[in-house]
Order: structure tokens, then sequence, then C-alpha cells
């Protein structure tokens, strides 16, 4: 074989194998496209009231068998509504799993800075994986997103309103109106429904959260703020906090909660069932 046919053959193969590489390309681009075309009925953002149990009696997982839809929970435990670090403002990991910074990165398509962080906490380990779940959804495909966030911000003390920045994202309030808005413009036909934190005890302190304020206020005012900006922005929200949890005689912790604040068994099954109810009503 002389070396012209050699050099034809090498051309040959060099184009055979980027063809073929350009193929793969090309069909693995399409399979990751096609793998987010489809979304869940329900999308539940929230802390761990909606998301410390992860079993078949989680509110989640009970919703999904009441209404007979797919739902998938994003709900991550010690995360709030606004950024609640002030002084290390973006340097504080937390705040990247805070529902205003996982609705940028939902709007933007890219959870870069999620996937990013370490947190060296036991109950965040199964966060990542949260995180994976999410960065799949097709958000133009869900129909209804939840979202319950409101007493790690209530505990942490953040702010609940800057008066100056009615959009301060270091503000429960803020938070909240930026994000509704992000998603609006990003996906219009999506249906937002916002869930109050409930009635909580403190058993360390023989107190409850009529008593207890942690530096921005009571968990009342951060419901009723919440309950405002609802009715300003004209988003559903369902009241779990007020005339829910019974709460006149102090062993009433014990009915609906296994410390006080995360719901036990029955607490999830009672707030499944609220959540369901309204559901089916506003249809």
């Amino acid at each position: 074989m002389n070396s012209r046919n050699k050099t034809t053959i090498s051309y040959w193969l060099i184009a055979v194998f980027l063809f073929a590489a350009l193929f793969f390309l090309t069909f693995a681009g399409y399979s990751a496209r096609d793998a987010r075309t489809t979304g869940p009925d329900i999308v539940v953002l929230g802390d761990s009231i909606l998301g410390d149990c992860l079993d078949e009696t989680s509110i989640s997982a009970q919703l999904a068998t009441l209404l007979q839809c797919e739902i998938y929970s994003g709900a991550m435990g010690g995360t709030g509504m606004g950024r609640a670090d002030k002084e290390m403002r973006l340097g504080y990991t937390k705040d990247c799993l805070s529902f205003e910074s996982i609705v940028k990165s939902i709007v933007a398509e890219d959870f870069g800075v999620q996937q990013s962080v370490q947190i060296r906490e036991n109950y965040t380990d199964h966060f990542s994986g949260i995180i994976d779940g999410l960065e799949k959804v097709d958000f133009a495909q869900v129909d209804t997103l939840l979202v319950c966030y409101g007493m790690n911000d209530y505990q942490s003390g953040v702010t609940i309103q800057n008066d100056d920045d009615p959009l301060d994202p270091y503000t429960y309030t803020g938070a909240l109106r930026g994000s509704i808005q992000l998603l609006r413009q990003k996906y219009p036909n999506l249906r937002i429904i916002l869930v109050t934190p409930t009635y909580c005890w403190y058993l360390w302190a023989e107190s409850d959260c009529e008593k207890e304020d942690f530096g921005g206020g009571l968990l009342e005012e951060y419901v009723n703020a919440e309950l405002a900006v609802a009715q300003e922005l004209q988003v559903e929200i369902l009241d779990l906090y007020h005339d829910f949890y019974p709460h006149e005689i102090r062993d009433e912790w014990m009915l609906y909660t296994k410390d006080g604040v995360h719901p036990n068994e029955a607490g999830r099954e009672k707030i499944a069932n609220a959540i369901a109810d309204y559901l089916c009503k506003a249809e």
C-alpha cells in the first residue's frame, strides 16, 4: 500500500471517529434535555416541618397518596425563607439553601452553587440528593409549588421587613417577595401556594412561640407578615398557625409534635390532610 492510500485511509478513519463523537455528544445532549421534559405534579420546598421525615409517613408521601399525583419534596431542615447571615453574606454556606437562593437556581436552571457547598451536619447528608433531584425537574411542567418556610427564620432572628428595601433578601418578607416575582416571570403558569409554619413549644425553656422572641419578633409576627405579603401579591396561602394545633394546655404539644416543633406521625397526617383538603377545595 502506497503512502497516498495510507493517508486517505487515515483521513477516512479520523472522519468516522469525528462523526461518531459528534453523534454521541448530540444524542447525549438530547437525552439530557429529554430527561427534563416532564416534571412532578407538585414540588415541595420548605424546612424540617415538611422535610423532617423521609419515609412513607412523610407529609409529601401522604399527599401523593391522598391526591393520587406525583410529588417531589425539596424540603431541607434548617433552611429558611431568606438569607440569615448579615456579616458573612454570601460566605455563609447554608444561605445558598434558602428559598431565595433555591429560586434563583431554579430560574437560572443552574444549581452549581448548591452543588459546590458541603455542610458539616449529620442531618444534611441527603441534601445533595435533593439538589440533584431539583436540578432534573422541569418547572415549566410542574403544576403546583408548595412553599413552607418561617420556623428557622423566626428562630434565627431574621429581620421580618426592611421598609427601605421591600426586596431585601436578608429579610423574611423581602426574600419572599423577590422569589415570588422571579418565579412568576419565568413560570407564569406555575401555581404557587404558601404554607405558614405551625405553632410550636420550647420544652427546654417551658415556653412557646407566644413568649420566645429570638431577635426578630414572635412567630405569629412572621406568620402575619407572610399573610400580608400573600394578600399583597395575590398568592394563595394556607394558614397552619392560627387555629390549627390546640395549645390551650401546655401538654397538648404531645398531640401533634414529637419535640414541640417537628410534627409526629399524627401531626404529619394532620398537615397532609389540611393541604390535600385545601388543594381539593380550591380546584
